[in-house]
């Protein structure tokens, strides 16, 4: 099996659907020998934040000097970025590799009646495959949907971390926030330590009874722990306190206060593998170094800055809240062109209402995804969010090419084109504005 077969093979399996629960993608690896069980990981749930979270995680082991292994999901311009060890993606050869065992597998489970892996239960496989392989020190695993049903969730973790829980996916995990962290909570083993970032006390007191009965000491940061020294759209400057541990003046490279705050989730697990032995005393000066280089892709990731072209894969409330509150913080004056597209089972209403109301000119596109809004879909729940506000003009280019070029040409000096709506479509707009402006 060459690369492009593996990727048509993964693709096809698309029409098994998504199955939650964590019988069939045991048996896989138990066929493959279970390598999970050989590897040295650090879950990682939430709803927002846990990629950035794992991405700070990922820079601070590998300068401290060991060999890391990163899974996480969706990938934005190519599908090797979903495996990774110490920054580098999988080769072309190591995937098909991979896939090739696994499908060898997944043969065998057809052979006794198993059902047919999905394609997450696959990708996941692969990624602990690859990790023990290549023998990495610790393996950073992000979780795909959820938690407690979600396939990652066959891993005996070092720690556990749960960042930001807010609706989404309601449709899998429940229409309450308790439900949603009920499952994210899921991913807590027993007597392993557990870091959560500090939200609502609904969250927290779920989060809480479920440690109190898997016996795990339960870390949580605490916002007000986290001094802002400086801010701005390309990094920021913080002093903050961690579970009795003191920084100063930290410098962060990406935008946005709740960056700290996973910041703050990403050092307390940190310091729970410090102090468990299960690394050596952290060298101060390369974790510093770490995080200033931690970068997360297609998150207020800005491309370019005239005009000040932004990135951001907001598609639920919590996102677009986020992204909301950075505009209001760094953006003050500029006028913003917003190109907007979402996926139609996500809350475009809400998204639409706390976005819609900032721009000054929005352009409708449609991600390239069969679950993807219509831009005239779109378009009229963008009207209902703005009913009682000054109503932007509006276009409507449901093709992405032509939405970029178009937003790029049309922005003046001064002003911001801010992307956001869907990690489908950021993924292409990156690939896209890259080429366009020739930027590596």
């Amino acid at each position: 099996m060459d690369y492009r077969q593996a990727l048509n093979y993964i693709e096809n399996t698309g029409k098994f659907g998504s199955r939650l629960g964590l019988e069939n993608v045991s048996r896989l690896l138990d066929i493959l020998g279970n390598p999970h069980r050989d590897l040295r990981i650090i879950h990682v749930a939430g709803t927002n934040g846990k990629g950035s979270t794992c991405s700070f995680i990922n820079s601070m082991l590998i300068y401290q000097g060991y060999n890391v292994g990163l899974y996480t999901s969706p990938y934005l311009e190519e599908f090797n970025e979903r495996i990774k060890i110490n920054n580098v993606n999988i080769s072309d050869e190591d995937l098909a590799q991979s896939v090739s065992r696994v499908s060898d597998a997944i043969g065998q489970m057809i052979e006794e009646g198993c059902d047919h892996p999905t394609e997450f239960e696959i990708i996941t496989a692969c990624a602990f495959l690859y990790f023990r392989d290549r023998d990495v020190d610790f393996a950073v695993i992000e979780v795909g949907l959820g938690g407690r049903l979600d396939a990652t969730n066959v891993c005996i973790p070092l720690v556990s971390a749960i960042t930001s829980i807010s609706m989404d996916h309601t449709e899998y995990l429940g229409d309450t926030l308790a439900r949603i962290a009920f499952e994210k909570g899921g991913i807590i083993k027993n007597k392993r330590p557990v870091v959560l970032y500090q939200q609502s006390d609904e969250v927290e007191s779920v989060i809480s009874s479920i440690c109190s009965e898997r016996d795990s000491e339960l870390f949580i940061t605490e916002n007000d722990k986290i001094e802002y020294i400086s801010e701005g759209m390309s990094s920021q400057s913080v002093n903050l306190e961690v579970m009795g541990h003191f920084y100063s003046g930290i410098e962060i490279s990406l935008p946005g206060r709740h960056q700290a705050r996973n910041l703050a989730v990403a050092l307390s697990v940190l310091r729970l593998l410090e102090i468990s032995s299960d690394i050596s005393q952290v060298d101060t000066e390369a974790l510093y170094r770490s995080i200033r280089e931690t970068r997360w892709p297609g998150r207020m990731e800005v491309i370019k800055t005239e005009p000040l072209t932004i990135i951001d894969g907001a598609h639920n409330p919590d996102g677009a809240a986020i992204l909301s509150e950075s505009v209001d913080r760094y953006l003050v004056g500029k006028k913003i062109n917003l190109v907007f597209g979402m996926l139609r089972d996500k809350d475009i209403l809400s998204v639409a209402k706390l976005l819609a109301v900032r721009a000054d000119r929005i352009i409708i596109t449609e991600p390239e995804s069969p679950r993807a809004a219509s831009s005239a879909e779109v378009h009229g729940i963008i009207l209902e969010a703005l009913r009682g506000e000054d109503v932007p003009d509006i276009t409507e280019i449901p093709d992405i090419e032509e939405a970029v070029r178009h937003a790029q040409s049309m922005a003046g000096d001064g002003e911001a084109v801010i992307y956001a709506g869907s990690l489908y479509m950021i993924g292409r707009v990156r690939s896209l504005l890259r080429k366009m402006y020739d930027i590596q």
